[in-house]
């Protein structure tokens, strides 16, 4: 036999449990102090002029004249 459930409260059960996904999702995104903030930031400008300084030239327009 079926299991009787009340439509309702599985409504809103399930809405719950949408809004708490979403909640920890922007707890991560959000959830940062600023030193964690500068220092991805910092961590990113080092990769990223570490590797233009690995470039062999710089990316220039080569089409003849």
């Amino acid at each position: 036999m079926a299991e009787i459930i009340n439509l309702r409260q599985a409504r809103k059960a399930k809405a719950r449990a949408a809004n708490a996904a979403k909640g920890e999702a922007n707890r991560i995104a959000f959830g940062r102090t600023k030193l964690e903030k500068l220092a991805t930031e910092k961590a990113k400008t080092q990769t990223k002029t570490r590797l233009d300084g690995h470039l062999l030239t710089k990316a220039t327009n080569h089409e003849p004249d």
